[in-house]
């Protein structure tokens, strides 16, 4: 009974968090547009591949903000979640490890203050949260 409410809550609060991380970088994008677009035409992407970017990433992070809402779609919001750190922390693991010859920071708002280094602390902390909720609702799902 004890653990039921602990994961209760613990899924709450991961949700919570993960929805606002994900309207709050969506918004801050979209916030500033000309910003965005002009920092991912910095990447080491093709322009093609940063217009692409510019549209697909809001929405993705949006989506994913709104499966976590309902309780029906939530496992979905936090596969989608998982699969979107995992791409980022990926990424700032190669920038940090060298790959790319110079990559500036396309994020928005707060986390646009942070270092690489703090970055992929961040995204982990946070997928750490997302793999854990997914576990959890996995394991719930699946008990009879």
């Amino acid at each position: 009974m004890i653990a039921k409410k602990y994961f209760t809550s613990a899924i709450q609060c991961i949700t919570f968090l993960l929805i606002l991380l994900w309207t709050y970088t969506a918004l801050s994008k979209w916030s500033d547009p000309t910003s965005f677009r002009s920092s991912l035409y910095k990447q080491p992407f093709s322009k093609p591949f940063s217009d692409f970017i510019f549209w697909t990433l809001p929405l993705s992070e949006l989506t994913a903000a709104a499966l976590l809402i309902f309780s029906a779609t939530r496992t979905l919001g936090f596969y989608l979640s998982t699969l979107l750190l995992t791409i980022f922390t990926f990424y700032i693991a190669m920038a940090l490890l060298g790959v790319f010859e110079k990559v500036p920071c396309s994020c928005g708002g707060v986390l646009k203050s942070l270092s690489w280094k703090q970055h992929v602390w961040f995204n982990i902390v946070f997928l750490s949260l997302s793999i854990y909720a997914s576990l959890i609702v996995y394991r719930q799902k699946t008990r009879i």
